[in-house]
This record gives C-alpha cells, sequence and structure tokens, in this order.
C-alpha cells in the first residue's frame, strides 16, 4: 500500500508542529490569566471586599472566560467548516494576543473604580472567545493530515503544545511572584501581559504559512453536492449524541482548573504555603506531560483510545485528592509527587486521547463545530470549578469537598467515554459515519 499522501509531503509534521507552537503560545496567554487572578488579581481590582470575596471574584473572572467559548465556538466552528482550518487558526492567535496584552495595560481598581474590574472581564470574554476555536482548529487540522494509524499521535502535540505554554506561563510568573509586594502589585504583574505581543507576530508567521488540509480541500472540490453552506444544522441533526456526549467528556478539563488555579489559590491564600515551591510544581508536571502525552498517544494507537482515556480519568479522580490532601498538611515533597503524578502523568492519559477522540466522532464537513461546541461547552463548565471550590471548600479542611467534587466529574467523564464508539481502527474518510461502511447522513 502506498504511503499516505500527506505523509509523503512531511504534511503530518508540519501540522502537529504548527499545532504545538501555536497551542503553546496561545495557552500562555490564556493561563498568565489564571495565574494572576490567584495570586494578584483578588488585590488589585477588588480590593474593597473581604479577602476571602476577594479570592472568589478573581477566580469568577477566570471562569467568565469560559463563558464566551461556546459562542466562540459556534462562530468559529462555522468559519473552519465553510472557510477553512487555517482561517480559525490565524484568527484565533491574533484576537487572543491582542486581548491579552490589553490586559497587562489595564488600569487598577484604586486608578478607575469599577470600570477596572469591567474592562478586565470584557478581555477576559475575547479571551474565551479565541480559545474556543483554537484548539478545535488545531486539533483539525493534524488529525486530517495524519496517516490513519498514527491519529492520536499527531493530534496530542496540540496538547502538548498547550502544556508547553502553561510551563511558559508558570515559569515567566516565577521571577515576578518573587518580587516584592508592593513591585508585584504595581507593575511585576504586567510583565507576563505585555510579552504576548510576540504571541501575536510569532503565531501569525506560523499559521499562515501552514497548508490547508487535504480532506477540507476534497470537500470545497466537491462543492454544494456535500459540503453543508450551515454545517451547524446538520451537526445536531445527525450527531447531536456525539456532541453531547463530548460536551459530558470534556468535564474533564476541570481537572486541569483545580490543579492549576484553585490548588494554587488554596495553598498560598489558604493554608499559607510559599508561592514559589508551587508554581514549581506546575512547572515540572507540565515538563513530565510534555513526554508523557505522546507516549500514551502511541498507546491509544496501539489498543483503543476508550481504555487508555477512561484509566486516566479514574486516575485522575484518586490522584487530586491525594494532590489537595498534601497541600492541606503543607508536605512538599508528597506535594511534589502527587501533584506531579496527577498533573504530569495520569491527566497527560486523558491530555493525550481528547484530540484523536472527539475528533474521529464526527465527519470532515462538521468535525470543527463540532469538536468546538461540544468540548467549548465542557470547558465552560470545568472553567467555574476553580469558583465552585473556593465556594465549597471553605477553609484549610474543606480540600476533602473539593475532592469529590472533582471525583465526581471525573467519573461522569468515564462514563461519558465508555459509551462513545472506538475508533483507532475506523479510516479517515469513514470517521463520523453511524457504521463502518454506512453511508453519510450529513447533507448539505
Amino acid at each position: 500500500m502506498s504511503p499516505h499522501p500527506s505523509a509523503q509531503r512531511g504534511a503530518p509534521r508540519k501540522a502537529a508542529l504548527a499545532a504545538w507552537i501555536g497551542s503553546a503560545l496561545e495557552y500562555y496567554d490564556f493561563f498568565i490569566y489564571g495565574t494572576a487572578a490567584a495570586l494578584v488579581f483578588n488585590k488589585i481590582f477588588f480590593p474593597e471586599s473581604s479577602p476571602a470575596l476577594g479570592t472568589l471574584l478573581a477566580l469568577a473572572t477566570f471562569g467568565v472566560g469560559y463563558l464566551a467559548r461556546p459562542i466562540g465556538a459556534f462562530v468559529l466552528g462555522h468559519i473552519g467548516d465553510v472557510f477553512g482550518r487555517k482561517r480559525v487558526l490565524v484568527a484565533t492567535v491574533l484576537l487572543m494576543g491582542v486581548a491579552t496584552v490589553l490586559v497587562g495595560c489595564l488600569p487598577t481598581y484604586q486608578q478607575i473604580g469599577v470600570a477596572a474590574p469591567a474592562l478586565l472581564v470584557a478581555l477576559r470574554l475575547l479571551q474565551g472567545f479565541s480559545a474556543a476555536g483554537e484548539q478545535a482548529g488545531a486539533n483539525s487540522m493534524s488529525l486530517e493530515h495524519a496517516p490513519p494509524d498514527q491519529r492520536a499521535y499527531y493530534t496530542s502535540f496540540t496538547l502538548s503544545g498547550t502544556q508547553a505554554g502553561q510551563i511558559l506561563a508558570t515559569a515567566v510568573f516565577l521571577p515576578v511572584a518573587a518580587l516584592p509586594e508592593e513591585h508585584l502589585m504595581s507593575w511585576g504583574w504586567r510583565v507576563p501581559f505585555w510579552l504576548s505581543a510576540v504571541v501575536v507576530v510569532v503565531g501569525l508567521v506560523i499559521r499562515r504559512n501552514l497548508d490547508e488540509t487535504p480532506v477540507f480541500e476534497r470537500e470545497v472540490a466537491a462543492g454544494g453536492t456535500t459540503r453543508a453552506k450551515t454545517p451547524i444544522a446538520p451537526l445536531f441533526r445527525d450527531h447531536w449524541a456525539d456532541v453531547l456526549r463530548v460536551v459530558v467528556a470534556s468535564v474533564i478539563a476541570a481537572v486541569s482548573t483545580i490543579f492549576t488555579v484553585y490548588a494554587l489559590s488554596y495553598a498560598v491564600n489558604t493554608v499559607g504555603l510559599e508561592r514559589t515551591p508551587i508554581l514549581w510544581v506546575g512547572v515540572l508536571a507540565n515538563l513530565v506531560a510534555l513526554v508523557a502525552i505522546p507516549l500514551w498517544a502511541r498507546l491509544a494507537d496501539r489498543i483503543g483510545r476508550k481504555p487508555v482515556f477512561i484509566g486516566g480519568s479514574l486516575g485522575c479522580a484518586v490522584l487530586t485528592a491525594a494532590y489537595l490532601w498534601s497541600l492541606s498538611i503543607g508536605h512538599y515533597p508528597l506535594i511534589f509527587l502527587t501533584g506531579i503524578l496527577v498533573f504530569g502523568v495520569v491527566y497527560s492519559a486523558t491530555n493525550g486521547i481528547w484530540p484523536a477522540f472527539y475528533g474521529e466522532m464526527f465527519p470532515a464537513r462538521v468535525r470543527l463545530s463540532g469538536m468546538a461546541i461540544g468540548t467549548q461547552i465542557g470547558f465552560a463548565i470545568a472553567g467555574f470549578s476553580p469558583s465552585i471550590a473556593e465556594a465549597i471548600g471553605g477553609g484549610r479542611d474543606g480540600w476533602v469537598n473539593v475532592a469529590l467534587f472533582t471525583a465526581g466529574l471525573c467519573v461522569l467523564n468515564a462514563l461519558a467515554v465508555a459509551t462513545g464508539r472506538e475508533t483507532y481502527r475506523v479510516p479517515t474518510a469513514e470517521l463520523g459515519l453511524k457504521r463502518r461502511g454506512e453511508p453519510d447522513t450529513v447533507t448539505a
């Protein structure tokens, strides 16, 4: 059998690299906001609130970004399925970079009053709108360029890029967090946001030079006989069950937001641990994830998506509780061990699989919309997990409630994945069919 046409041109590697770098740059922007919300925003944007309420409000602004994600998913999904994956990837990196730089330019509450948090929320909504199309666009691009027997491996680079963005975001905040309180609150917190100007330049250069996928080009060549001018209608008519499945499965992202935002706030603001060691836990866990994600994806290409995904979800339920407990007792060796295990190793099993598993549920003509809408509604729920955790936590011993809440979401994810079809042996051209060989029910 001849090699896959895209593989002959080196397109899978090029698409995976573009997805990795673009996601790293984009999610650097997204996660410096989460770090700042946990450490700084409660004091400079909500200073007249009590410490606990200020922290809750600051974490809520992090969650607000997820409200815009479902809207962005509908808009950017439509653009990606009708006009191409490349246009979405260029638009998302531009919008995210501009919004993030502007966050770093905002005046504080003391300077302009309630207009400051209002502007912060507005820019956070723009970040969320952009992020809605980022992963779905990058995953669609990688999946459609990849050889059929390596789809999980090549699509996993999008999530490796996300982890790299978290590493970069945390690493940039390490020297900033070590500044004296006065400097941190006045100008130090702004520096990571200003550095996002690099995102606009680098991201545009990388993505403007990327080829459109052959799958999408075939859809364009086929014209109106097979392409839907409004992909949302056939998506919900013929694939509503898979959209719902992706929504429920995507709540596994709560493990990430609990780990990166709530746990940081809990450790520093409630338990009283030092900022720097807890930030280093995130850096080391993400470094491990850079290796673990493609390895889990390789395994999924061999044995299937579902066993790896479900194992990772259930493992997160157990190890998140262990990590929160270690924070509550302030035992640094256990904090590093459990943090790296849960976020670097076990959570990577879900991150390495979902880009392929979700994308393989849908045919090409509605793939980006299906993935974007399903994931972003699920991610919107996950985005408010830190706020929910803060509300139900209630002091040093509140970690138990948060651990049970997180475990419940992990079990919900595992059940959703278990009801899905196994797709690792399905040819790329047949993805999204109800049964292998069955004619596609989606019509223009």
